[in-house]
């Protein structure tokens, strides 16, 4: 039975308040992930302690039943947790416990080892012995728990796949996380959830991908989108320009006459998918004005400004309220 050393805060480890929405608990969790990943902070021995326990506060507080569970049980939330909403199962229990009759998860345990539906007494015997607790445990069968966890990967890892190795509860777990993987995908890993204090049967483990935040690279819906900048001279008469992708620079062709944020699609240059294949990657065209200029490029922008008969602003002339 845990105690009251083992009670971890969860608010505490992610910074944040008892009454924080979800929102704030996923950015806080977020935040705290890039900056405490094992990968940012090789060597860190402290740096993935905390990430460990910012994953563990993360699982617990995004999940609206466990969280309930946690502020009403504290350190024995998943104990409450296993026996599930007991007023409506009351009835079917053969143990008969309700347990929202309890203030807490102490007066429940007290109870449960000083009676018996027959009138009995439970003794402290080992669950080798017969009858007593052993006969509670074996009345008491529930399904296995299943584990929720969050994993952060970055960029490249989650395009071409990778093996990581985790600690949950003290145990090392070697997981494969297939290229392709997204944000807010999920990997499950069977019989790797935590064991039922009933039965020590053991549930899945469920991982939620989160993928750390690249300077380049961003993702639009299936496909990935990035902004590259051109030149003026460039935009008006279109030119080539070498775009990097996820695997390498590829020659671009931008037609003449383009505007700053028009997109251009390379196809197939894109995400890896799970099925093989590849999504697009968009291309955010941004035109940059130099802010320096060299005496002849100063000569020839005024000879174009004095010459062009393009006005930019001809539908702005007819605007009023």
């Amino acid at each position: 039975m845990p105690s009251a050393t083992d009670f971890k805060d969860y608010y505490a480890i992610l910074g944040v308040s008892k009454t924080a929405t979800a929102e704030e608990i996923k950015r806080a969790y977020r935040k705290l992930a890039r900056q405490h990943h094992p990968d940012l902070n090789p060597g860190n021995q402290a740096a993935e302690e905390k990430f460990k326990e910012i994953n563990e506060a993360q699982e617990v507080l995004s999940d609206p039943e466990k969280r309930s569970k946690y502020d009403q049980y504290g350190q024995y939330w998943q104990q409450a947790a296993q026996r599930g909403p007991t007023a409506s199962r009351a009835a079917a229990d053969p143990a008969g416990f309700d347990f929202d009759q309890y203030g807490n998860f102490d007066d429940f345990i007290q109870e449960m080892f000083s009676r018996e539906p027959s009138g009995r007494t439970y003794s402290s015997r080992s669950r080798g012995d017969t009858g007593g607790f052993n006969d509670f445990a074996g009345r008491s069968q529930s399904p296995a728990p299943d584990t929720e966890a969050a994993i952060a990967l970055t960029f490249a890892e989650a395009f071409h796949g990778v093996q990581k190795r985790l600690q949950l509860d003290g145990e090392t777990i070697n997981v494969r996380i297939a290229a392709g993987a997204k944000p807010g995908s999920r990997v499950r890993i069977k019989g790797k959830g935590r064991p039922s204090p009933f039965s020590q049967q053991r549930g899945d483990l469920y991982l939620t991908i989160e993928v750390l935040p690249h300077p380049f690279f961003r993702f639009a819906d299936d496909n990935i989108t990035c902004e590259v900048p051109i030149r003026p001279d460039e935009a008006v008469l279109g030119t080539q320009i070498e775009v990097p992708t996820p695997d390498g620079k590829v020659t671009m062709k931008v037609p003449p006459g383009v505007r700053s944020g028009q997109s251009l699609r390379l196809r197939g240059k894109g995400w890896t998918q799970p099925k093989g294949g590849r999504t697009d990657l968009i291309v955010n065209l941004q035109i940059v004005s130099p802010k320096e200029l060299s005496n002849i490029e100063r000569e020839y922008y005024e000879k174009i400004h004095d010459q062009s008969t393009f006005n930019p602003r001809t539908q702005l002339e007819n605007v009023t309220l």
